[in-house]
């Protein structure tokens, strides 16, 4: 599933939050408010949500 936010984030991806923590997704949604992605952060072992503006995707070296 592609997520429609503003760099194509996908389930599976590794992101950065905007405070910095890693963090890997694993669910996208919809409610009323809008977009948004859960992301099991590296560190905790909760999910968290997040709105798709917040996030950066990891990008891998080569």
């Amino acid at each position: 599933m592609l997520h429609k936010g503003k760099n194509k984030i996908m389930v599976g991806d590794l992101v950065i939050t905007n405070n910095n923590r890693q963090g890997a997704v694993v669910r996208l949604g919809r409610d009323d408010f809008g977009d948004y992605i859960i992301v099991k952060l590296d560190l905790l072992k909760w999910e968290f949500a997040y709105d798709p503006w917040d996030l950066e995707k990891v990008r891998m070296c080569k």
